[in-house]
């Protein structure tokens, strides 16, 4: 009597399998099948950009994934060796372009270490609200991003209406809506305008009001928390093995921000306001909701920015600086926490006006590198939701 369920038999370390069907008495006949290969990119809308993730997989399992970068390489830290101190801050501002201020900023705190510059207390103030500021703009757009890529469009267009409330203060205080060029080896560019700061806090006072949104249509959605519970869960070990950080790595119970640990501009005053948002999950769900909390509290510490400005003299908000500026011979590391983690650059002067080398250690590069840990295991319908919860922007991966 010959059963018609088919039997299966593996072949270890072969990645084949092979199928016996029943086709009658004394008939048999072996179908081999074997692992797939899939391309996610370089050109695919779940990529956030240029990237590439190659998948192995077994039927719709994951077995193994390999990112690929590099689809957006500009060079940046070579051309950082051929421009002065104050041409490379336009250089910086674009790796990430979400995080604009963020990455001018870590290359003129370094160059000011260099240089043993201290900076005006109002332009400090401000620095640390613009970068406060240009946070949100950043999570913002993921807030709004996450969600689109699961299936719900509703919260992309909350977003954005969000983000052209502080769009349009950065735009109004810098001349520029992405690429700001608003620091400079210093200070800043400029004080700024007349009525700016009421503008900035009634802005911020509504898009505060609107947050609730976030909470209440994608937090509340059944649908968004079963494809991100559970889902893509990155562990501490692994958090510190692939040098994670940011919110990404706090879901995971990492409890670490340079802000408090290391504060620098004016965060050192504001512990009473900064909150460090934590997770122990680890999954998708852990890191969109870090990033939501986040968000609520870089809108506070804004309204903080604001209150103690109003608190100051007048006063400059740069220094006067030479005609060729060149730092001194010698090395320094300064990093800050960027919205997307830690921004690092590794500067080295020869006493030229150029950096001799300047090095930059960005977040997504390393957040980016976790995939290899957290898609194996998973099935193809969860990559797109576990890829997207990353919050990474490629060309901070590729530079």
């Amino acid at each position: 009597m010959t059963s018609s369920a088919p039997m299966t038999s593996g072949r270890p370390g072969t990645g084949r399998r092979e199928t016996t069907v029943g086709l009658g008495a004394g008939a048999a006949t072996e179908l081999g099948t074997s692992d797939m290969v899939l391309n996610i990119g370089p050109q695919h809308p779940s990529t956030h950009g240029v990237l590439r993730i190659r998948l192995h997989l077994d039927g719709e399992l994951i077995t193994a994934a390999e990112p690929i970068v590099g689809y957006m390489h500009r060079g940046a830290e070579k051309l950082f060796e051929a421009r002065d101190y104050r041409q490379i801050i336009v250089l910086a501002n674009r790796h990430d372009w979400l995080s604009a201020f963020a990455n001018e900023l870590g290359v003129v705190l370094a160059v000011e270490r260099m240089l043993g510059m201290e900076v005006p207390l109002r332009a400090t103030w401000t620095r640390t609200l613009l970068a406060e500021l240009n946070r949100v703009l950043n999570h913002l757009m993921f807030l709004g991003s996450y969600p689109l890529e699961l299936g719900g469009i509703t919260p992309v267009f909350h977003a954005f209406h969000d983000r052209e409330q502080l769009q349009s203060l950065l735009e109004e205080a810098s001349g520029g809506r992405m690429h700001f060029m608003f620091n400079r080896v210093g200070g800043l560019k400029e004080d700024l305008p007349a009525g700016w700061y009421e503008r900035a806090r009634a802005a911020i006072a509504t898009v505060r009001g609107r947050m609730g949104t976030f909470d209440d249509l994608v937090l509340g959605n059944d649908i968004f928390r079963a494809r991100t519970r559970g889902v893509g869960v990155l562990s501490a070990r692994a958090v510190h093995a692939y040098g994670v950080s940011g919110p990404i790595a706090r879901a995971s119970g990492v409890d670490f921000d340079l802000r408090r640990d290391e504060p620098y501009l004016s965060y050192g005053e504001l512990g009473d306001v900064l909150r460090v948002v934590t997770r122990t999950d680890g999954d998708c769900l852990a890191r969109f909701e870090c990033l939501l909390e986040q968000t609520h509290n870089a809108l506070d510490l804004a309204d903080a920015c604001l209150d103690r400005i109003a608190e100051l003299a007048p006063g400059p908000v740069n220094q006067r600086l030479p005609k060729v500026l060149k730092a001194p011979e010698g090395q320094t590391y300064a990093w800050t926490e960027s919205p997307l983690g830690v921004n690092g650059y590794y500067l080295v002067s020869r006493g030229d006006k150029t950096p001799w080398r300047l090095k930059l250690r960005s977040p997504s590069f390393n957040n980016i590198q976790a995939l290899g840990e957290l898609l194996p295991g998973t099935l193809v319908a969860d990559m797109v939701a576990i890829l997207g919860s990353l919050f990474f922007v490629v060309g901070d991966i590729d530079k």
